[in-house]
């Protein structure tokens, strides 16, 4: 099976489907990036399975957005790769334009806020978001929201592949190997919060600064562990600066470092207003680390009634500083949560077993292009 891999950039996210789509038996994959964005970017190699396809003139990505001549670059590399399948997304950059080739079967991937939250921002948007769901063949989501926003749009529920990306269980599982992160900054004894989101509107960064500003008034042990860059950068610092010495701005951390992190922290903390399934929170699931999130339904999927963490009303600091106030008091109910989150990843966020839906998706839109 010979499969044209398009995304708008190159992200941990793309990294990880490239290299098992690339260990996959009989699978060749293409790679067609769409643009550099310098936004989340990933700084590990391609596997050297993985063909990079150059748009014309050898560029590995497109560094405008003359319509015309990305589609007719599209065009050019299905001429030249000849794929048997084009995975694409998100919905509304690659997959609609890899919709517009006519090309089929189109496993189209969402990756949460494209349906959840941009197919509803304009109407041109919507309007983007029902011709690549009318042109595609299979839609692959990482939550039942995501499924359901497709059905809002008349996507055929059967030709919903849905399942969580998953993360690594060894490299995030839980531990001491923290890599004296604790002991560096002083903070054996104090209770420690996780947030690693980036700093734009719609992950609520700005709601959680509020929280943890109003929570560590009251208690003097509470630190943080900030992760991460952004737009609402100046904000962010401004609504932290009576408490910089409680807060440690670790900037944007590489993938190998990552899992100290959530070994450190005591609690992670999510404020998004938007989200699927989200990776980070299942990466903090598989390293035992209890979390506390916005009730937004990808949320609510994974720690409704689970046991491992909390969920606070989306976009209410007030409410997420008195959640963190409580379980920084019962650490008895915190080392609970935590051994139920690992218990949860490795029922539901193992990449291993959870990518072969994805194989599953390309299977079903080569079956169904056969019988059109």
């Amino acid at each position: 099976m010979k499969v044209l891999y398009f995304s708008r950039d190159y992200t941990p996210h793309d990294h990880r489907f490239l290299f098992s789509l690339a260990a996959a038996v009989g699978v060749q994959v293409y790679f067609l990036r769409l643009e550099k964005r310098g936004h989340v970017q990933e700084d590990r190699l391609l596997p050297p399975q993985v063909r990079l396809v150059s748009w014309e003139g050898g560029q590995e990505a497109y560094d405008h957005h003359n319509h015309r001549t990305l589609l007719a670059g599209l065009k050019k590399v299905i001429r030249q790769v000849k794929p048997d399948i084009i995975h694409a997304g998100p919905v509304q950059t690659a997959a609609w334009l890899a919709a517009q080739t006519r090309f089929h079967p189109l496993v189209t991937m969402s990756w949460g806020s494209d349906l959840l939250r941009d197919a509803d921002s304009s109407g041109q948007m919507r309007r983007l978001t029902q011709f690549t769901l009318d042109q595609t063949d299979v839609l692959v989501g990482d939550c039942q929201a995501v499924a359901d926003k497709a059905a809002s749009f008349g996507f055929p529920a059967e030709r919903v592949v849905t399942f969580p990306w998953g993360v690594d269980l060894d490299t995030f599982s839980p531990g001491e190997a923290h890599g004296g992160l604790r002991e560096r900054a002083g903070w054996q004894e104090d209770f420690v919060l996780l947030h690693l989101r980036s700093w734009e509107p719609v992950y609520g960064v700005e709601v959680f600064a509020r929280a943890f500003a109003r929570a560590a008034r009251q208690r003097s042990d509470l630190r943080l562990y900030l992760l991460g860059k952004g737009s609402l950068a100046p904000e962010i610092r401004r609504i932290l600066m009576p408490m910089l010495d409680q807060v440690r701005f670790e900037g944007q951390v590489s993938q190998d470092k990552l899992p100290a992190y959530y070994q450190a922290a005591d609690l992670y903390i999510s404020a998004s207003h938007s989200d699927g399934s989200s990776v980070s929170l299942m990466e903090a699931l598989a390293s035992g680390l209890p979390a506390l999130v916005s009730d937004i339904p990808g949320n609510s999927e994974w720690i409704a009634g689970s046991g491992a963490g909390w969920l606070f009303p989306d976009g209410d600091a007030d409410a997420l500083a008195d959640a963190i106030l409580r379980a920084a008091e019962d650490r008895e109910a915190l080392r609970q949560a935590g051994v139920q989150a690992r218990a949860l990843a490795e029922e539901r966020a193992d990449w291993d077993q959870n990518f072969a839906r994805l194989l599953d998706a390309y299977h079903l839109a080569i079956e169904l292009e056969k019988r059109a």
